[in-house]
């Protein structure tokens, strides 16, 4: 048991894209989320903007922005749907049980940029914000910039086992309170501290927990398009629901005020 956590730990990637970080890398750029707030499932106030992304067959995906936890993160995102840049993409990497990747023009993992056309921009990771089910965060090539490519976190069992393995192979640690959402939502702890999280889908989670079922091929690309039919920028009117990896909406806790 311990050595598939470890193996699906160590070797899930997305492509040129996503990287999970290596042993080097985590060593580098350790991270112990230990007495912080988490705020994923903090629902956003009516009135604050939200992400609403429209997957064309099957509905809306709405997203809670965090500007002031990721401030040039929700900027960029912003404005490349304010300019229609993510309508008509396609989901191009789909792995169950991890993420549903979308973002990239060219609909390979290759392509993207950032609103301001700079080439990518540096990420800025809050230790508020994990990599919980539901999570929204940037993909990153080896330059570690962020640019247009986006991931959603559909989730995965985590047990304590997953947490020993984190701090013994990849020196990551974690406080019991940041455990505990894990246990509860699942998600991909070993992403924490290498992408930056600025969203959290609040609604239409049952839609991306579809997704991640599509049939893929050899490079986890869908093998029928799943797309992007249009994306918005609207004020938030209530109804925020939060769903596990299962599918299961288990009551929510508040995790602290945000600063």
């Amino acid at each position: 048991m311990r050595r598939a956590i470890l193996a699906k730990t160590a070797s899930l990637m997305l492509g040129s894209v996503l990287i999970v970080c290596s042993l080097t890398a985590c060593e580098r750029k350790k991270v112990v989320l230990d007495d912080v707030d988490i705020v994923n499932f903090q629902e956003p106030k009516a009135g604050d903007e939200v992400a609403v992304l429209t997957v064309r067959d099957m509905g809306d995906v709405t997203i809670r922005l965090f500007p002031d936890k990721s401030p040039t993160g929700v900027e960029n995102f912003k404005k490349l749907i304010e300019a229609g840049y993510y309508d008509d993409l396609i989901f191009h990497r789909v792995i169950k049980d991890f993420v549903i990747q979308s973002g990239d023009p060219k609909g390979d993992g290759t392509g993207g940029d950032d609103c301001w056309g700079k080439g990518g921009f540096t990420q800025t990771v809050s230790p508020d914000l994990c990599h919980v089910t539901g999570a929204v965060a940037y993909a990153t090539a080896k330059d570690r910039l962020n640019k247009s490519q986006f991931y959603i976190v559909t989730g995965g069992e985590v047990t304590e086992e997953h947490f020993d393995i984190l701090a013994d192979q990849y020196g990551k640690g974690f406080g019991e309170s940041v455990k505990e959402l894990y246990y509860k939502w699942g998600g991909q702890p070993v992403l924490d501290n290498d992408y930056e999280v600025f969203g959290q889908v609040i609604g239409g989670m049952d839609i991306c927990l579809r997704i991640q079922n599509a049939e893929t091929d050899e490079n986890d690309k869908p093998k029928s398009q799943i797309a992007i039919e249009k994306a918005v920028i609207v004020p938030y009117e209530g109804g925020a629901q939060y769903l596990n990896w299962r599918g299961e909406s288990p009551e929510t806790e508040s995790s602290g005020e945000e600063g």
